[in-house]
């Protein structure tokens, strides 16, 4: 069965993207930072033939943005996060899927392969970040979604993965990928910086 590796994707117009870190780095540093993080992700994600690329992208609008040119894309739609995140579990082709986001810099496609490797054994996976988020969900898709996921979570909170776990029944089997960070603000840049530079 085919595997889908979801990438969401916003795309990169000046003062559109990371306003936190533009905030504190200027907006045209933090368009350029996500730009640059983008396309090295879909260079790194979409060469590997063990899975499906497809771009989730908003807004709706920009469907036809020269940026996603020669990759599967589709439109995130409306709603929060959780609905929006919904949509390609529920959308695409038969097969797992592994749904990321598009600001990881440390994100590898072994970081991709080893979640997949765990919907072999599992109903769903997560990839913690450090600040209590996640980076990474996967769904092997033999039964649908829990239908309260992602209800009350608290986004962009320490509490993010850990209310969403807690709308998982208990008949679901779940695993946890590699921790990775997202790049939300400056001492964010900085460590993965850092991280790179070693």
């Amino acid at each position: 069965m085919t595997r889908h590796l979801v990438i969401f994707a916003r795309t990169p117009h000046v003062g559109r993207v990371k306003r936190r870190l533009a905030r504190e780095i200027g907006v045209l540093a933090a368009t350029r930072f996500y730009r640059a993080t983008l396309a090295t992700t879909l260079r790194r994600l979409t060469a590997d033939r063990r899975w499906q690329v497809w771009l989730f992208v908003t807004p709706d609008d920009s469907l036809g943005h020269p940026i996603w040119r020669g990759t599967r894309r589709r439109r995130q739609g409306r709603g929060d996060l959780g609905q929006r995140m919904r949509r390609p579990f529920e959308t695409l082709p038969p097969g797992p899927v592994v749904l990321v986001g598009s600001d990881i810099p440390a994100m590898r496609p072994r970081h991709i392969a080893r979640a997949f490797a765990l919907l072999g054994r599992h109903d769903l996976v997560f990839g913690p970040g450090s600040d209590g988020g996640y980076w990474l969900i996967g769904s092997r898709r033999v039964r649908p979604l829990p239908r309260a996921l992602f209800a009350g979570v608290r986004w962009s909170t320490p509490q993010a993965l850990a209310d969403t776990l807690l709308s998982i029944p208990a008949r679901y089997s779940v695993a946890l990928a590699d921790t990775l960070d997202d790049v939300d603000d400056a001492a964010d840049l900085d460590r993965a910086r850092a991280a790179q530079a070693t």
